[in-house]
């Protein structure tokens, strides 16, 4: 949390964050490591949200940190000799405390840390590539953004730092973002199948009054008048329920195939190959 706070000079020593619980949670582990108690200030912002910082100026407090996490007042790099394999959860947790940020995943899948030093956040994305995170680094208002995009990665990542109720609130959410989308895939689907059906039926319709109004229903052999008769009545039947529905039932391609021989009559009668006459 130190190395990628806001500011680490031999100076100067601030760290910021937006969340209550990561600045509680500084305080409480400075104090149980250095045995000194920090103050911490709050700050309201135009935007109603409210800042929360330490800052250290005092020169011996600042030394001994130093000394102890190995610090460099020229660059700021991870020292991989003082985090063991067993502690790179816990300090990559630290990092995220520090200055990560993780989206509403209602809304977006993004999850990223605002890191103050541009060599500190190639080093970033690189720990994250060790456990398979393919992160990626931008620059955004004077602070080098490593980011991460897709549901599996950000999973990963949370799951590495300790936050399974994340990952698992993460993935409830995805499942039902794929149901919904699901859901309204089928329902577009179903729109689309009703128009089509309902568009082929008036067509059928349009064919048929043609026919009525010239030749005559009379004209058409028994087969094709009784679908036809049965098309007028019911404009939202579908062909399979015509098909059940005639005297001899048939098939939905039997049905389909005598709208046809309807159609074939019908733009006979408007090319003039079938005189029109009452």
């Amino acid at each position: 949390m130190l190395l990628f706070s806001r500011t680490l000079t031999s100076g100067h020593i601030c760290f910021q964050s937006e969340s209550c619980i990561a600045a509680e949670l500084f305080g409480t582990l400075f104090r149980s490591i250095f045995k000194k108690e920090l103050k911490r200030q709050e700050n309201i912002r135009r935007n109603g949200t409210v800042l929360y910082s330490y800052d250290i100026d005092d020169e011996a407090t600042i030394n001994e940190t130093f000394s102890k996490y190995r610090f460099s007042d020229n660059v700021r790099t991870i020292n991989s000799e003082i985090i063991a394999t067993n502690s790179l959860g816990v300090f990559a947790a630290g990092v995220f405390l520090a200055c990560g940020s993780v989206n509403d995943p209602s809304k977006e899948y993004h999850l990223e840390f605002s890191v103050p030093d541009k060599g500190l956040a190639g080093e970033l994305e690189v720990l994250l590539g060790d456990i398979g995170v393919n992160a990626r680094t931008v620059l955004r208002r004077g602070q080098y953004i490593v980011y991460i995009k897709g549901s599996e990665c950000i999973e990963d990542t949370l799951t590495f730092i300790g936050a399974q109720q994340c990952t698992l609130e993460l993935m409830n959410v995805k499942i039902y973002k794929d149901v919904r989308n699901k859901a309204n895939r089928i329902a577009n689907c179903d729109a689309a199948n009703i128009d089509k059906v309902v568009n082929a039926a008036m067509k059928q319709i349009e064919d048929i009054r043609l026919i009525e109004s010239t030749a005559g229903l009379d004209s058409l052999t028994d087969e094709l008048r009784e679908v036809a008769e049965l098309r007028l009545d019911n404009i939202d039947m579908s062909l399979q329920e015509i098909g059940e529905s005639l005297s001899v039932q048939i098939s939905r391609s039997g049905v389909n195939h005598r709208f046809k021989k309807i159609a074939k009559i019908a733009e006979e009668i408007r090319s003039g190959r079938i005189n029109n006459e009452s």
